[in-house]
């Protein structure tokens, strides 16, 4: 069985059930209601006129009809003041045209009306059966036409449950649009917001950083270091920016983009080997300024990744994180012992984290390998520093996952 999507579960709460509510006729069909009931009034009139006897039974059908508007306002009204036309009908030998009122209120009744009231017609209408078919009545209806009457009121039940059931798909449907349109809505104010994070904390500490050498420049002790790293401030952001304008053209309308932490990633991984009896041994500094925000951002997925690999597959003994920041490109080795007897896992597990972790580095014109080399499993993943992301399903599945 599916599970409930939110626009499923506002709907419910709109109104659990159909017929927990009384509803209201749209104008096309108060105009269609109020149509034919003026016809068949118009041919009661003129059956009333012209008739010679049996105004009785034009009145009581005239009167019968005029209650079926009163559904256009109050459908607790209209089927009130219907049971009790019908009721007074009863005491007369004329019950036959109340009675073909009734039949007809139940396209009403099953359309508007809530369960307690739809309970309450049936009830009336058995009543006013026993009533006509028994003897009781002075109106006496033989079983096979009051068969009729029943069968009226079945067909038009059904056609009111059919608008019913029609009406509130189409409601179901404004709900399921309306929280389309609010998703894509919030997808463009957390795009945004990713993007003003990934300025604030990428671009504008690179301009900081030039800024304040800049100042310096007039030393003559510090002119070369400020130079330097005037240089490297402006690569790294000119870098980033680069890489985080791709990223926002090239993601999908309503993908959520993360900013990826390598060192929150591997804190987080450690607490979790500790958990499973893992240390964690870790060369190489998080805090180089030479790891750019979009290698960090597919190397932390990558330890995310691994780490979900290790705790479920990895021996015991410590696993190591081996980070290599070079000019050109950064390498990063994660090492884990493999399990005593263990056959290489990629022959018994269907491959999905590797192939994603690789289709992340490889997005980004990197290199990924995994495997077993010795008594360990490793993953090794190389980025050179002057690539873009160029794989539509690193940028979007492999980063924003």
């Amino acid at each position: 069985m599916e599970p409930m999507t939110r626009s499923d579960a506002a709907f419910a709460a709109h109104g659990r059930g159909w017929f927990n509510q009384t509803e209201r006729l749209n104008r096309v069909e108060s105009v269609a209601l109020l149509a034919l009931l003026a016809v068949m009034v118009t041919f009661d009139v003129i059956g009333f006129v012209t008739s010679g006897t049996n105004h009785l039974d034009h009145l009581v059908s005239v009167v019968s009809t005029l209650t079926l508007a009163l559904y256009i306002w109050s459908p607790l009204v209209a089927t009130s003041l219907l049971g009790v036309t019908v009721a007074l009908s009863l005491t007369t030998a004329y019950a036959s045209a109340s009675i073909t009122a009734g039949s007809l209120a139940a396209l009403l009744v099953l359309r508007l009306a809530s369960s307690p009231l739809i309970i309450a017609y049936f009830g009336g209408l058995l009543l006013a059966t026993a009533a006509v078919t028994s003897g009781i009545s002075p109106s006496v209806i033989a079983p096979p036409e009051m068969a009729i009457y029943l069968l009226v009121a079945a067909v038009a039940g059904s056609i009111g449950v059919a608008l019913r059931t029609a009406y509130a798909r189409g409601r179901r449907l404004e709900y399921q649009l309306a929280e389309r349109e609010e998703h894509k809505r919030q997808a463009i104010v957390a795009e945004r917001r990713w993007i003003a994070g990934e300025l604030h904390d990428s671009i504008a500490h690179q301009l900081t950083i030039i800024s304040l050498h800049t100042q310096l420049l007039d030393d003559d002790e510090m002119r070369d270091a400020s130079q330097e790293a005037i240089r490297t401030a402006a690569r790294k952001a000119l870098s980033d920016l680069r890489f985080i304008i791709k990223l926002a053209e090239d993601a999908p309308a309503g993908t959520e983009v993360s900013a990826g932490d390598l060192k929150a990633a591997i804190d987080e991984a450690r607490e979790e080997f500790r958990g499973a009896g893992h240390s964690v041994v870790l060369e190489g500094d998080l805090h180089d300024e030479g790891i750019p925000r979009g290698a960090e951002i597919v190397l932390a997925r990558v330890v995310r990744e691994s780490a979900t690999n290790i705790i479920k597959y990895a021996g015991p003994g410590d696993v190591r994180f081996v980070l290599d920041v070079q000019p050109e490109a950064i390498t990063m080795t994660i090492s884990s012992p493999l399990a005593t007897g263990s056959t290489p896992r990629v022959a018994s597990s269907s491959g999905t984290g590797l192939n994603r972790m690789a289709g992340r580095v490889l997005g980004v014109s990197g290199e990924f390998s995994a495997g077993p080399v010795g008594n360990e499993w490793q993953v090794r993943t190389y980025l050179p520093l002057g690539s873009l992301p160029n794989s539509h399903e690193t940028r979007v599945a492999g980063i924003g996952a």
